[in-house]
């Protein structure tokens, strides 16, 4: 595992648009949720202790926000030939085992974590209504091994702030995890 931080993609950036299948096969656009007040993309995947650590409690954030209309996707950018965990198959048992109610993507191309400068798992990017990059950065201060309590308070306050249609501070922390695991040919890009 290496500690990986966001990139911290600019603020004002426009959500780079995606298609891509669930592990069942079933294809999931970014125009699917044109019609949603705000969109959240976490970059996740089902072996990071990072993950792990706040998987609980972002399912549960993902059920609240999903309720007051937020379109929420996840999605898997690791390279499942050398990480066999992340292959499609392990993602569909992550579902039902994380008890997750948005679509968890395969980016088997790696070609839309590259479009978002996605680094690390988790890596989550909140884009408003006109679907412009409003937030981008940690879910909580919480690590693991790090005594703090897992409360999702920094994405909480983005997902509330654009909900209310109230500004989100620039002053934002960037998440920190494992880092995607590119395939060979992908790591210099």
């Amino acid at each position: 595992m290496v500690q990986t931080l966001s990139v911290m993609l600019p603020l004002g950036t426009k959500a780079p648009a995606f298609r891509l299948a669930d592990p069942s096969g079933k294809w999931v656009s970014s125009k699917d949720f044109d019609a949603a007040p705000a969109l959240l993309v976490a970059f996740i995947c089902n072996h990071c202790p990072y993950v792990k650590h706040i998987q609980a409690s972002f399912t549960e954030l993902a059920k609240k926000y999903q309720a007051r209309g937020v379109a929420i996707v996840g999605i898997n950018a690791n390279d499942a030939e050398s990480y066999p965990d992340d292959r499609p198959e392990k993602m569909a048992e992550e579902i039902k085992s994380a008890g997750y109610t948005f679509p968890y993507l395969v980016d088997e191309s790696q070609a839309v974590a590259k479009a978002y400068q996605a680094a690390c798992t988790p890596d989550l990017f909140l884009f408003d209504r006109n679907r412009l990059l409003v937030y981008r950065g940690q879910y909580d201060d919480s690590r693991p091994g790090n005594g703090r309590p897992i409360t999702g308070a920094d994405l909480s306050a983005a997902l509330d702030a654009v909900l209310e249609g109230r500004p989100i501070s620039s002053e934002q922390k960037p998440s920190m995890g494992c880092n995607i695991k590119w395939k060979r040919a992908s790591a210099a890009s």
